[in-house]
């Protein structure tokens, strides 16, 4: 039986027999295991599949000796002896590094900070989303193509030699829904922990207005606007280039534009930058980081100045620092690696669509940008003249290009309301002098 069939209380019991068997073995090891259940349904056009549910589970060992890591998973814990076994074989092919030990266990919070009790997997509520979703995107003429809905929960328990065990649930939902009309497409999503704070109708609605208002858009010549970027066309090139900059690997390994940056202004005053991993109902809150280091608020920039970079164990003793209880994982499959938990930019809120500007919803190719100079040339999607807090004109495709570095030093405004973009928590942003390329003369 694997544990995907065990009540997690009991299959948990079988992990200090790991831990006491891999202590035999090898100076110090952790265990990462956990379980989930999802149920999904789906959109073909205006027909609503079948929903179905789908469960997983894993399990990962990570074992250290005299400096040698070793790592091994498999999605049946049943067989964890030889899933040690192999952890132990990986750690003797590894090239020794500098480790001054796993974290010791602390007090932690009880509360879990991303669990909705009131979340049921149930496919008639993620039916329930789909219909609720086609019904706001009549409001404008716009054929809708696909769309999804889908519903998780999962239990998570990390321990370690040194005594650490800890437990974790989380629940997470998410609906998405796209449109065309014409030649003009749309798309729109919204994802939370708690079901109560999703917001169907306003994703269907969305979704249709920016297939149906986007047609028939005008060039606008080639020159620099100013910008509204939306927190998800925002999201894109601070994920792809900005973010990366903190990473204390990438500093240390020269793969920074930040790295020599520390104290000193980087981008416009006023603007903050961090990771609060503690925030109530948000996906990515978390006591603890995927090594069992206790997670704490990093404020990276202070008012425009550079203050910190994040850190994993590894990276840390590597390099003469301490861990930042940045360390996350793609999964239980997934070995620890520097990331974030709540990345949040903050500062003043005000109204900056009251002004002329382009609004640009989302853009195509950030990924293409470089990651150490900062440059990058995006099409942008959904694009408007927006004035007085209003959509205007649509424009016909265009591109941006600029550097990412440079950018942030041009924001002369933020919303005042923020959204979650997957681990983002971002406002729309206003920076002025944006180079456009678009109809030339």
């Amino acid at each position: 039986m694997s544990c995907c069939a065990m009540r997690w209380w009991v299959a948990v019991d079988w992990i200090e027999t790991l831990l006491k068997e891999g202590a035999k073995k090898v100076d110090e090891l952790e265990v990462y295991c956990g379980n989930g259940t999802s149920v999904s349904a789906s959109l073909k056009q205006k027909k609503i599949s079948l929903a179905t549910s789908s469960k997983e589970c894993g399990l990962c060992i990570r074992t250290i000796h005299h400096g040698r890591i070793g790592a091994s998973y498999t999605n049946n814990p049943d067989q964890w002896r030889a899933c040690l076994d192999a952890a132990v074989a990986s750690g003797n092919l590894a090239t020794p590094q500098t480790w001054n030990g796993l974290p010791k266990p602390s007090p932690v919070p009880t509360i879990d900070l991303s669990f909705d009790p009131d979340l049921k997997l149930e496919p008639g509520c993620a039916q329930e989303f789909l219909k609720t979703m086609l019904e706001s995107a009549a409001a404008h003429p716009a054929e809708v193509t696909s769309g999804s809905a889908d519903l998780s929960s999962g239990n998570l328990t990390f321990a370690n030699s040194q005594g650490i065990f800890y437990t974790h649930q989380s629940t997470g939902v998410s609906v998405s829904l796209e449109a065309i009309s014409g030649q003009s497409t749309g798309s729109e999503f919204d994802h939370a922990a708690f079901i109560d704070d999703i917001d169907p109708e306003k994703v269907g609605e969305r979704a249709t207005f920016f297939a149906s208002r986007s047609a028939g858009g005008a060039d606008i010549p080639t020159g620099d606007y100013d910008l509204i970027l939306s927190p998800l066309a925002y999201a894109d090139l601070l994920s792809n280039v900005f973010v990366p900059a903190l990473n204390g690997r990438n500093v240390h390994m020269g793969r920074s534009k930040l790295a020599d940056a520390l104290g000193t202004m980087v981008t416009a005053p006023g603007l903050s930058m961090f990771d609060n991993p503690h925030i109530p109902r948000e996906e990515g809150s978390a006591w603890w980081d995927a090594e069992g280091t206790l997670t704490r608020r990093i404020d990276f920039i202070r008012d425009g100045m550079l203050e910190a970079f994040a850190y994993d164990l590894k990276t840390a003793y590597r390099f003469g620092k301490t861990s930042t209880g940045s360390a996350v994982r793609g999964g239980f499959a997934g070995l620890p690696s520097i990331g974030h938990y709540n990345f949040t930019v903050d500062g003043k809120g005000e109204n900056i669509a009251d002004e002329r500007a382009i609004y640009v919803h989302s853009v195509v190719g950030a990924h293409t940008a470089n990651p150490m100079s900062g440059d990058f040339s995006v099409e942008l999607s959904n694009p408007f003249w927006m004035e007085d807090g209003d959509f205007q004109d649509p424009i016909k495709s265009a591109m941006l290009s600029g550097n990412v570095f440079e950018l942030h030093k041009n924001i002369v405004g933020l919303s005042k309301e923020s959204r979650s973009i997957g681990s983002y928590i971002l406002p729309s942003i206003k920076i002025t002098k944006q180079h456009i390329i678009g109809k030339h003369s």
